[in-house]
């Protein structure tokens, strides 16, 4: 009896090791070759993370191939290797890394990795002291036109009847100023057009971060009880802070990065970059030369505007009655072609005619 039970655990013990063995070849061969590892938020952020995963997401799945996300346990430096080196341990041949964040993560792995292609978003390659920059030949850097989506929000507003307008920046990086120094010449072209430059003001702002806090609600809180109409709210989560101080006051916001228009009734527009799409053109390019980037893109930046369709206002969802649809493709146009010329200077403030009050 004891010889039997014996040969039943060798084998019982044979069969697990063999189940063992086919669990670890499928883990292996269940790889996700594309993947978005996100920043301090999630892929439904509404904003910067849910944008570039939307363009992974369409890519990848109109294309058969693998896909998957990967969140940083920790905002940090540190973090984001360890999860950019977890995608690549599951399988990533293509590393999707949203924001100026990742900018010395990428720094720091584009080298140890150079069989996988990163694709940065907003950013470029840099030590942590910002002395040395380089960007290697798997990685390929996007920055976008953001002064052109704000000044299309900015000239809007204007044009819709708004006089005393807001704006709300996360922290003063070059993305973030552009979009707001954008956002001053809009509304200042606008209100020249109007003979109402004397009229329009700008109450202008860096909160100094990109999560929402009461200190921030409270602020707007403030602007709209002062007279602000509609507020520009820039960076990440804090349009929560403002679209809550908005609806208490009955007051208007305009949203960034995508369409934010689902997320508060006060919401009247968004300042988008088309980050889904601009995703989709690079791994449409990568993919095209075999897998890695071609010599365009290869170890170099791209920055992207209205001539590529990868800023702009959101007109499935337009809600605004004074400035239609049709006179914004207008306006949009002639930022295409290049009859409107947008500063994208960030070193000093637009000279306007309107009244801008730059607070600390």
């Amino acid at each position: 009896m004891k010889k039997i039970l014996s040969l039943v655990l060798v084998l019982c013990l044979v069969l697990s090791l063999g189940a063992c063995k086919k669990a670890d070849d499928k883990k292996a061969s269940d790889g996700y070759e594309i993947a978005l590892v996100t920043d301090v938020g999630n892929i439904d952020d509404k904003s910067f993370n849910q944008g570039a995963w939307e363009g992974v997401k369409k890519y990848a799945e109109d294309t058969q191939r693998t896909y998957n996300y990967y969140r940083p346990s920790e905002d940090s430096t540190e973090a984001r290797v360890e999860t950019i080196k977890q995608a690549i341990d599951k399988g990533a041949k293509v590393v999707v890394c949203p924001g100026y964040l990742f900018e010395d993560a990428i720094y720091e792995v584009q080298d140890q990795f150079s069989n996988v292609q990163f694709l940065l978003l907003d950013g470029e390659p840099h030590t942590a002291d910002y002395a040395t920059y380089k960007t290697a030949a798997n990685t390929h850097n996007i920055l976008y036109k953001e002064e052109q989506a704000g000044y299309l929000a900015g000239y809007a507003a204007v044009k819709e009847g708004y006089r005393k307008l807001g704006f709300l920046g996360g922290m003063d990086v070059p993305a973030v100023i552009r979009y707001g120094y954008g956002f001053v010449q809009g509304a200042d072209a606008a209100a020249q057009e109007l003979g109402v430059a004397g009229d329009v003001s700008v109450k202008y702002w860096y909160c100094g971060g990109f999560a929402p806090t009461d200190d921030i609600k409270t602020k707007m809180s403030g602007w709209y009880t002062d007279g602000t109409e509609v507020i520009f709210s820039c960076g990440g989560g804090i349009y929560l802070s403002c679209t809550a101080a908005a609806e208490a006051a009955g007051k208007k916001v305009i949203g960034v990065d995508v369409d934010q228009s689902a997320e508060s009734a006060t919401i009247i527009t968004s300042a988008m970059k088309e980050l889904a799409n601009s995703v989709v053109l690079a791994l449409t390019d990568l993919y095209k030369n075999g897998g890695t980037w071609p010599a365009d893109l290869s170890g170099k930046t791209s920055v992207l505007g209205a001539v590529e369709n990868c800023v702009g206002l959101p007109t499935a969802t337009w809600s605004m009655k004074n400035f239609t649809v049709d006179e914004y493709k207008t306006l949009f146009e002639k930022v295409k072609n290049g009859s409107i010329a947008i500063s994208n200077a960030t070193d000093a403030a637009p000279s306007v005619a309107i009244a801008v009050d730059y607070q600390n």
